[in-house]
């Protein structure tokens, strides 16, 4: 067996010399994907986790500060811009919150509803822990050209707006996952 690139050159051989029959192309894409998403990720979390933070926080204090200010947003906002359900966005923002990162209050327009707002303290790490993130993604990318990884990111775009994952409006500010 020859050795590859990468990992995923390793697998794509396998299956050549298994089923040559088949077109594993697409394996080869989309298994890069993941992997990259692995790899990114656990850089991720790594870098959360020495500020305290798990990445879904970090994604809470992100989305209420891309928000400006008042950096204040209800829960279902948050809830739609961080992809995750209401529980879970519950809990996010009762660590956070227990951590003095945000407040909730009750809106003084709608006695119904919540509004969600960053700290002092929130607003603070948010600024500092950006640029690092940044920093680190910006690592991660480096064995690729600035020409590169705009065409990557163009590619990724067109594929996950093709899925079906296209940008969202409604009445409320449109947010984008950080």
């Amino acid at each position: 067996m020859v050795v590859g690139a990468d990992r995923v050159s390793d697998y794509l051989q396998q299956w050549r010399e298994v089923r040559p029959d088949l077109d594993v192309a697409p394996m080869g894409v989309v298994g890069r994907i993941s992997r990259a998403n692995e790899l990114a990720g656990r850089a991720t979390r790594a870098y959360f986790t020495g500020h305290g933070l798990q990445p879904g926080e970090f994604d809470v204090l992100a989305t209420l500060r891309r928000s400006g200010a008042p950096f204040t947003l209800t829960p279902g906002e948050l809830a739609e811009s961080t992809m995750v359900s209401s529980a879970a966005i519950t809990n996010r923002l009762s660590r956070l919150e227990t951590k003095g990162l945000l407040r909730r209050r009750t809106d003084p327009h709608n006695r119904r509803n919540v509004l969600v707002a960053l700290t002092k303290d929130g607003l603070a790490l948010v600024e500092q822990v950006v640029e690092g993130h940044l920093e680190n993604e910006r690592r991660l990318l480096a064995p690729l050209t600035p020409q590169e990884q705009t065409q990557l990111a163009g590619l990724l775009e067109r594929l996950l707006a093709g899925s079906g994952d296209s940008s969202r409006t409604s009445g409320s500010k449109s947010h984008h996952r950080d």
